[in-house]
């Protein structure tokens, strides 16, 4: 193996959309969200996946991600866009028949204005202050002439179930679509999807649960990074290891030179807590994380494998990111591209 190797069970993602899929009631309709290239683990291959598992309504961050999309799921499929609509995206929009999220009156006014009465949708703001019309915005807009075919917020605490922010929103958001049509309505992502039926409402828009992430802790296991060890050498008792010369060997160590760095999303926040694994063995990163390289201290194995592992059984996205400091949504759609992409299943 001359590159880290990243295998992709898509069999898992369409297995994890049908679990998500299953919490919810037979009258419920469940997306998927499938921005930033499928949160990096590239549309072209996933979305297919998804809608052959049954998935019928996906969601981007913003219209340029739905061309490719569009490419591979067909004509027939709804494709919202959370990021709404500006003059810019006309073009787009109508090539790929996209429904903007509408986030605001000027968008409102601007998407009237150039498509009339085609389908949209309409994000309301009950309380992530972040996107989306707030109360006194829906009061005061003529949302007259407009085919909206989804009415959706997001929760900011949903991977926290206790949280009070929760049913606070989920008020706000019963307030705000009261006179709106009920089987028009969506609120949970995610964790909403988990949290419990009265979140649902008409749709579910689960996301990076589809790929092995936290909150779905029941999810199928998704990908496993594999990184080829470059060289060996052996590493005396007093000498430093890497850039900086922070990490001195305690003991004599052998220390394999891994293919990978930064550039390839493995974060220098990585430090020396990064964990490596052979047949369930932990080998530990020493020195820092370097653009291109990283070394590990495989004095405990028997023999010098031809790659370790770094994501797989022994270790997951939210796993590693909590080294960092960081969530698995970061890991995730940091994986870079140089690796060479292996997709199974599908």
């Amino acid at each position: 193996m001359s590159a880290p190797r990243l295998t992709i069970e898509l069999d898992a993602i369409a297995g994890n959309w049908r679990a998500l899929n299953a919490l919810s009631a037979s009258d419920v309709q469940t997306g998927a969200v499938v921005k930033a290239d499928a949160y990096g683990l590239g549309v072209e291959k996933v979305a297919p996946v998804l809608q052959a598992a049954g998935a019928q309504v996906f969601f981007v961050a913003m219209a340029s991600e739905a061309v490719p999309l569009r490419e591979v799921i067909g004509p027939d499929p709804e494709i919202y866009v959370f990021a709404g609509y500006t003059p810019g995206d006309a073009e787009v929009v109508a090539q790929t028949r996209l429904r903007p999220l509408l986030n605001s009156p000027e968008q409102i006014s601007a998407f009237r204005a150039a498509f009339g009465a085609a389908p949209c949708g309409l994000q309301l703001d009950t309380g992530m202050n972040r996107l989306g019309l707030e109360p006194q915005d829906l009061s005061a807009v003529d949302l007259g002439g407009l085919d909206t075919r989804l009415f959706m917020s997001h929760l900011a605490c949903a991977n926290t179930p206790d949280h009070p922010q929760n049913a606070a929103q989920l008020s706000n958001f019963r307030q705000m679509t009261a006179g709106f049509p009920q089987d028009r309505l969506s609120l949970a992502a995610t964790g909403g999807t988990i949290i419990g039926p009265k979140y649902h409402f008409a749709m579910t828009r689960p996301g990076v649960g589809l790929f092995g992430g936290q909150p779905f802790d029941r999810a199928q296991p998704v990908l496993q990074l594999d990184i080829p060890i470059l060289q060996t050498r052996d590493v005396a008792v007093g000498e430093s290891v890497g850039y900086g010369a922070a990490w001195v060997a305690k003991r004599p160590s052998r220390i394999a030179t891994l293919s990978a760095g930064y550039a390839d999303g493995l974060f220098r926040a990585l430090g020396t807590g990064m964990t490596f694994y052979h047949n369930h063995t932990p080998c530990p990163s020493v020195g820092p994380v370097s653009m291109d390289l990283i070394t590990v201290d495989i004095t405990d194995l028997d023999a010098c494998p031809d790659s370790l592992s770094l994501l797989g059984p022994d270790q997951d996205i939210d796993s590693l990111a909590a080294v960092a400091g960081t969530i698995g949504y970061e890991v995730l759609t940091a994986l870079g591209t140089r690796y060479n992409r292996v997709y199974n299943g599908g």
